[in-house]
């Protein structure tokens, strides 16, 4: 629930967190992983404005005492699966003690921390978690009978997506942090008019608008999280391109799945937004049409239909090398809400764990494209210009059908309430390179 780190009139001393466009004000605090300075040494930071807190400094200093030796000892690692790892408790604990350290009118450590905040423009920003496995879901039933109806006109959705939510499990060593180049990948397509497949690069290259949460306190192998346990299971979200090539996908996902055409690159935000920053953004998990299914017992609690989504809002932004070039701003490609999904996050936990999957520390759980119900909220290029069929007009006149090389794609999430302070996921940045 909310607490004291949520207060709307939360000032800090640092002076770029109080802009009402920042991403990262007070009441945000995101974690994230970095180095700076020329010290090869990764370390846990927040972000405030437009500065990073080093963390790891901060429990150096003496400036986080009161908590825990395990929570102390978490900010220490150089990765973020140890802070994790801890009881909810523990988090909302260093949460609190972070928001104090950087309150306006603290002067109780203020000269200390300052010294540890470093210019988030001049840091070097790492992949923030070490994540065994990644699931990727197809949470939106906009999503899903947009790319149902380009295949199946009469049938686009399949008789098991309102009763459960669908996933396949993706690839984690492909897994790249904002900024990383993409290259475009190379395998199997076939036309439909052609007798045989060929082998080349991808002419159908994708993104896929997506959040990520990403798994706290594990569960035992055989052990199924209920439901009303799930959500707390998250210990925070990402933004998540889940790169995709459409062409090699249609050849190979029959009758096993996505494989390669997914495979080659999923791109994360470095900023990682807990779920404990988010609680003033709940929602009612979105209204399923009349005739449709409740969810099963093990699927529904009235926690989960009372607070089960997060209203965020998503968006897609496109430059191409030209575009570049000719100093051309930005396109808005598409503008989608987190919250109209048909499976909330923590149904896609307890269906995830429900046959005894034991999920990790640092797992990764990708909600599949979020989509909305207007051409403008469609969250990938395969929706947003059906198929090819109708190429995206941009403002310098030149058309997007599917991404060309040199193009980048800008994913950015902010959630916003009346009586509460807006916060930002920052980006997630992506530029397409040539096949090898």
């Amino acid at each position: 629930m909310t607490d004291a780190t949520h207060d709307p009139a939360l000032r800090s001393w640092v002076e770029s967190a109080n802009s009402r466009d920042s991403d990262f004000p007070i009441q945000n605090l995101p974690f994230g992983v970095f180095r700076s300075g020329g010290d090869p040494a990764a370390r846990i930071g927040v972000a405030i404005g437009d500065r990073i807190l080093d963390l790891a400094g901060a429990a150096a200093r003496g400036l986080l005492s009161g908590l825990s030796e395990s929570a102390l000892a978490a900010c220490r690692v150089p990765v973020l699966n140890a802070l994790f790892a801890l009881p909810a408790l523990e988090r909302a604990a260093l949460r609190r003690q972070v928001s104090r350290l950087l309150q306006s009118g603290e002067a109780s450590g203020r000269g200390a921390a300052d010294a540890l905040l470093v210019p988030m423009s001049g840091a070097e920003l790492l992949l923030p978690v070490t994540i065994g496995d990644y699931t990727d879901f197809y949470a939106s039933i906009d999503h899903a009978t947009n790319v149902g109806k380009m295949f199946r006109p009469d049938n686009p959705l399949l008789p098991n997506y309102k009763w459960l939510p669908i996933g396949y499990h993706g690839r984690a060593s492909s897994i790249v942090v904002s900024g990383t180049p993409v290259r475009r990948p190379s395998g199997q397509r076939k036309d439909p008019s052609a007798e045989q497949p060929t082998f080349g690069p991808s002419r159908l290259l994708d993104y896929e608008l997506e959040l990520g949460a990403f798994v706290g306190a594990p569960n035992p192998l055989g052990s199924p999280v209920p439901i009303g346990e799930a959500d707390q299971r998250v210990a925070g979200f990402c933004l998540l391109n889940d790169w995709s090539a459409r062409d090699i996908q249609s050849w190979e996902y029959q009758p096993l799945g996505p494989f390669l055409g997914k495979s080659f690159a999923t791109t994360v935000s470095p900023w990682i937004v807990t779920r404990e920053a988010l609680e003033p953004f709940r929602r009612p998990r979105a209204a399923r049409p009349e005739g449709d299914p409740a969810p099963m017992a093990e699927l529904d609690t009235p926690v989960d239909r009372e607070r089960g989504a997060y209203g965020i809002t998503l968006e897609v932004w496109l430059t191409t090398p030209r575009m570049r070039t000719e100093g051309t701003a930005p396109a808005l490609v598409s503008r989608s809400d987190f919250a109209r999904l048909y499976w909330t996050v923590g149904q896609m936990v307890a269906h995830h764990t429900s046959n005894g999957c034991n999920l990790r520390t640092g797992d990764l759980l990708g909600s599949g494209t979020v989509s909305g119900a207007t051409p403008d909220s469609r969250g990938c290029l395969l929706e947003r210009t059906w198929r090819g069929s109708e190429p995206l007009a941009l403002p310098n006149g030149e058309t997007r059908k599917f991404l060309e090389d040199g193009d980048e794609v800008v994913f950015r999430g902010y959630a916003e309430a009346a009586g509460s302070v807006r916060i930002g996921f920052g980006e997630c940045r992506g530029t397409v390179g040539p096949a090898v």
